[in-house]
């Protein structure tokens, strides 16, 4: 299981453990990953992602899975966000 957002494509980064005597080893920032069910509108049922606490709150203020997907670029998303977007957009576009 990679240690990357589903949504954001936020993942590890690098940089230093830095002592008291300025000595410098190498370390790495882990992004702060949850496992979530994400309800969507469109779709009447519940989308399992594993997403950071950032884009979780991103989701809520933007309003909702389905409006966030709208939004979000595809280079961003995973494999499974991506198909769940496309989901989205074809049952948008039959309701309408």
């Amino acid at each position: 299981m990679s240690r990357r957002c589903e949504l954001t494509g936020k993942g590890p980064m690098t940089g230093n453990n830095v002592s008291h005597a300025n000595n410098k080893t190498r370390r790495r920032f882990l992004p702060n990953l949850n496992d979530v069910t994400l309800q969507s509108e469109t779709l009447n049922r519940g989308i399992k992602l594993r997403i950071s606490a950032a884009a979780l709150r991103t989701v809520d203020h933007r309003g909702g899975l389905d409006k966030f997907l709208a939004k979000a670029k595809d280079t961003e998303l995973s494999a499974s966000a991506l198909k769940v977007k496309k989901e989205i957009a074809k049952a948008q576009a039959a309701n309408a």
